[in-house]
């Protein structure tokens, strides 16, 4: 029987480990450095809000445990600030199946108990290198699921594919209870994507948290710019205050429906930066064993596009379809890098067009946006792109292909 050993406890880790437990023949371990109880208790990890394609992947394996009470996001809709701060340009596009944002402090506790039940061992401990290094001798395939901390260090950068060498944007966040509905669509709810040319950007994500439905007020702002203002790491309340105090000056509109939010625990706020990277998926332990490397420990993109979650999931799910198509045979580094160039097909795509997002956008691009106010199907196309950026290289990346697209709609 494979010994199969997954280290983090995130999206990525956990969907893999719990999918894997529903197939006979698979012993697997996972190590988490904290407990369901101390995640639930900690500080929110990100913005999440995860796609159709990517929830689809929870429900084949029956993870969707707060389907039923989590908010339906039906839309996503860009609005863009003059000088100013009126409205240069307004829509929504309607997704074609609605997206979810559940906390990854409730996902990831509750999936930590459903990992016990199934039939999984769980280990509660922080791995440093000398860990695995003498761990992973004992497991025939060892996955590295830890975005953060040393153990990324096991994966070369790709030079090539990772244009950038720092974070593109300076993240805050806050997630807030109280936030007045969209006025221009009030009957559904979606994401906003408010952007303030040469200064950043304003995301507003409903979402689910401990004490229920929220929104997430996530501000990615251009380093040294003035959204860059959460380095002093701010207490909880004034975190919010200063979230409000630019959104009142940068995105009035926005701030009208946010006069009365209240932060929805003390630890619902996070600030940080985040640097896009891709890396070799297979690493090498100073003993000579190989580990695989999953999700953002290989590629990891500005969370500019919400793609984070939705590549976790979309990783997980290729690399179990690899783990169960290599049967009885080794998980050797051939093997690792079939594994990852699989997945790599797909996840390209997200890096390309992440990594464009993050510049000012061309001309071409700045036709579709305005396009998309007068036609609706322009709107939907840009909106449903999120669950499969892929479809992006064929009408929106390439100046030729996007004035093809639009002569035709």
């Amino acid at each position: 029987m494979p010994k199969i050993l997954i280290v983090g406890a995130g999206q990525s880790g956990l969907q893999l480990g719990l999918s894997l437990l529903e197939n006979d023949g698979y012993e697997v371990t996972l190590m988490s450095a904290r407990t369901p109880d101390e995640i639930r208790a900690g500080r929110v990890m990100s913005t999440q809000c995860m796609f159709h394609l990517a929830l689809e992947h929870e429900r084949e394996h029956g993870l969707n445990f707060w389907e039923a009470e989590t908010v339906k996001v039906e839309g996503l809709g860009v609005s863009i600030a003059a000088p100013d701060s009126s409205r240069a340009l307004d829509w929504v596009g309607k997704l074609d199946n609605y997206a979810q944002s559940v906390d990854q402090r409730v996902k990831m506790a509750g999936w930590l108990e459903k990992f016990e039940e199934r039939g999984g061992k769980l280990i509660i401990h922080g791995v440093t290198t000398s860990d695995l290094n003498s761990l992973a001798g004992m497991y025939d395939l060892v996955v590295v699921a830890a975005g953060k901390g040393e153990l990324v260090q096991l994966f070369d950068r790709i030079p090539e594919l990772s244009p950038y060498t720092q974070p593109q944007r300076a993240l805050s966040l806050a997630y807030v209870h109280g936030l007045k509905p969209r006025p221009e669509h009030p009957d559904f709810s979606a994401v906003r994507f408010n952007i303030i040319p040469g200064v950043g950007e304003l995301f507003i994500i409903p979402a689910y948290t401990l004490s229920g439905n929220c929104e997430i007020l996530f501000f990615e702002g251009i380093p040294g710019g003035p959204l860059d203002v959460f380095t002093d790491n701010p207490d909880p309340q004034e975190h919010l205050d200063r979230i409000l105090s630019l959104m009142r000056q940068y995105l009035p509109w926005e701030y009208d429906r946010a006069t009365e939010v209240e932060l929805t625990d003390s630890r619902a706020t996070l600030a940080g930066g985040y640097t896009p990277v891709v890396r070799n998926a297979v690493g090498e332990l100073p003993s000579g064993h190989a580990v695989l490397g999953m999700a953002d420990v290989v590629v990891a993109n500005d969370p500019i596009t919400g793609q984070g979650s939705n590549n976790a999931s979309k990783c997980a799910a290729s690399y179990l379809d690899s783990i169960l198509a290599n049967g009885d045979k080794p998980f050797d580094r051939q093997w690792m890098k079939g594994a990852f160039d699989k997945y790599w097909e797909y996840a390209q795509h997200v890096t390309i067009w992440t990594n464009a997002m993050l510049q000012p956008p061309p001309p071409h691009v700045l036709e579709i946006i305005g396009t998309a106010a007068a036609k609706p199907a322009v709107a939907r196309r840009f909106a449903n792109g999120f669950q499969d950026p892929s479809d992006f290289q064929h009408w929106f990346l390439d100046p030729d292909k996007a004035a093809a697209y639009l002569a035709s709609v």
